[in-house]
Parts: C-alpha cells; structure tokens; sequence
C-alpha cells in the first residue's frame, strides 16, 4: 500500500494520546464520588459485561477516527479490477508441422477449434487480431471486436514450409502497436531489401503507415492495454531471432504469452510407411515469454491447450491497477462512528 499525503500521518500522535486521556478520566471518576439514582445502574456495573459495555463505544469511537486517519493520507493499493478495454493479437504457428498426428486429429485442426473457442469467450470490451506465421508472416485478420470474422479468419489458415518465429512476432507486435516504429521490411530482410531486384519497390508485409518518431524503451510488461499470444509447435528455421523480436517487443512493455503445442514425438505420416518427425522448440518460446514478462505454458493435447485458452481469458478479463482506496476508509470509519453512537444511545439511554 502506498500513501499519497503521507504528512497527514502525524495525526495519529493525537489518536495514540485518546485513550491515555481516557483512562485518566476513567482513574479521575474513580476517585470521586457518585450518586446513583437507582439500584439498577448498579447491578449492571457489577455485572462483568456491564463493565465491559461501557468501552465498547468510545473503542469503536476510536478505532473510526483511526481508519478516518488514514483515509486522509489517501492511501492507494493494487486492485484487481474488470479491464476497461483490451487488445489482443493471436500469432499461431501455420508450418507444416502442424499436421503431426501426435495431437487429434491434428495439431492444426485442434489449435483451430481452440482458438475459436478462445475467441468466443472473450468479453465483450476486448478486441482481437490474427497473425499467421511460417517462412514469412502474414496478417490474417486486423484487430476487430467482430467474434465472427476472427472465427472465419481462423478457418482460412493456409499450411506452408518452414518456420519464421521473429517475423511473426513482429508482424504481432506491429499490429497491436501500428504507431510504435517496428520496421517490418528491415528487421525481416534486412536494410537492403528496398535494393533487391534493380531497385523495384517491394510489397510490404502490411498497409503502409505514415513515419513514426522512434520512442524511448519502457519497462518490460508495462503496456496493460494489450498482449500478444504466440502458439508455436516447432523450431524456427527463417526469419530474424526470435529472442531479438521479443526484445522490441519487451522495450515497448508488451508481454508476450506463448504456447507449445505438441509432444517430442510428433510425426507427419509420409509416403511408403516413411515419418517425418517433429519436435517443440520449449527452450526459444520460454526465452521469448520470459524477456518480455510474459508466461510460457506447454499443451500436449487438445485438451490442454483448451484449458490454457480458458486461462488466458480469464486473466485478460482482470487486470491488477493501483488504485486509491481512500473511499473504503472512509466508509469504515463512518460505520464505525454510527455504531458507537448506535450502541452508546441504545444501552444507556435509561440512565440519561
């Protein structure tokens, strides 16, 4: 907990001092003496709880004005609060791999049907975008709150050869961000790329965006307006590193959460009883998750990756915030103060 007036915490020297000066006027009474106009107020004073039940109200008293301190110092606390609006982007793994059978029926057709679902769940002030990668990375579906044109552009993925990790990390990170200044072209192919075939002008990976001023890195994780989800069953064979992406994408405070599909025995059936087998690169997609904050999970079956989409909707659906819980003093120590008077006008008012 954190105080945003802390000067005002000087005010307890004066509640600390209250119930010294109670016990002296306590001790003063003692001492001097009393009449009594019935015996009844006597025989409730003998009584233990009758004793007792004349601090209850002045501890109450008491104890109010001390949360009532408190909430002048303005004191603020982590929170976990539904999120006011959230952007996700989905960067799934297209390689030809993902037709190994170690996953029913296959990984791609499980990771479809999972992602759908995953889609479906999310709540109604998130948006999403796709992202698929294998040589090169492509843009599937731009960042919408359309459930149905996400579900339809999961249903259009396309199978190719190889395995470029960083370009679709960086075609993500440029989605969700389209302002921050990640130059796709140069960071995939290179500063020359412009050059290449007698200086013919490129087709770019995505629309052009207007120049952008470079901005200073900020701390990893600090971005809580989105995130990127990075499903991968295999080992990058094209592209730039992937550990060199996930640092653009830890400067700029995206965290990056990933997915390996798949079992160390997955297999692609191939022709005349021939297998071509493939395995899960843990070791980069740990690296990427840790970097930019994130977290790794691992899925070796439908069903885990169901429940790890389960899990990352629902941690997208809260967010933790620092938030000032001067108000919740506030309302304490105004109950408190009401049940002293309560509690003091209901069990003496005979003697008034």
């Amino acid at each position: 907990m954190r105080l945003i007036w802390p000067g005002f915490l000087w005010c307890f020297i004066v509640i600390l001092l209250l119930p010294l000066a109670y016990l002296w006027l306590l001790r003063r009474r003692r001492q001097a003496a009393i009449r009594f106009s019935s015996l009844t107020i006597i025989r409730a004073s003998m009584s233990r709880w009758g004793v007792w039940r004349r601090h209850v109200p002045p501890a109450l008293l008491w104890l109010g004005l001390v949360f009532a301190v408190v909430g002048l110092t303005r004191p603020t606390a982590q929170v976990t609060l539904p999120a006011d609006y959230m952007t996700l982007v989905l960067a799934v793994d297209v390689s030809r791999s993902m037709l190994a059978e170690d996953v029913e029926p296959n990984r791609i057709q499980a990771a479809q049907r999972a992602v759908k679902d995953f889609l479906q769940e999310l709540p109604n002030n998130m948006r999403a975008g796709i992202v698929s990668f294998a040589g090169t990375a492509q843009l599937v579906q731009q960042v919408t709150d359309d459930r149905e044109a996400l579900i339809e552009a999961v249903d259009r993925f396309k199978l190719q050869r190889g395995t470029a990790t960083g370009s679709g990390l960086l075609l993500a990170l440029s989605t969700l961000l389209p302002d921050s200044g990640v130059n796709l072209q140069a960071a995939i192919y290179g500063d020359d790329f412009g050059r290449w075939g007698g200086g013919r002008t490129p087709v770019p990976l995505v629309a052009p965006q207007p120049p952008t001023t470079t901005k200073s890195p900020v701390a990893p994780g600090s971005y809580e307006n989105g995130a990127i989800i990075l499903l991968s069953d295999g080992r990058r064979t094209h592209g730039p590193d992937p550990f060199a992406a996930a640092k653009q994408a830890a400067e700029r405070g995206v965290r990056v959460y990933t997915v390996a599909f798949g079992t160390v025995n997955g297999f692609i059936p191939g022709w005349d009883g021939s297998n071509f087998y493939t395995q899960v690169d843990e070791r980069a997609l740990q690296g990427i998750a840790k970097i930019t904050e994130g977290e790794f999970f691992r899925a070796e079956n439908s069903k885990d990756l169901a429940k790890i989409y389960s899990h990352l909707s629902s941690k997208f659906s809260l967010e933790r915030k620092e938030t000032e819980i001067t108000a919740l003093f506030g309302v304490i120590s105004l109950i408190l103060v009401l049940l002293a008077l309560g509690l003091s006008l209901f069990w003496f008012r005979r003697a008034a």
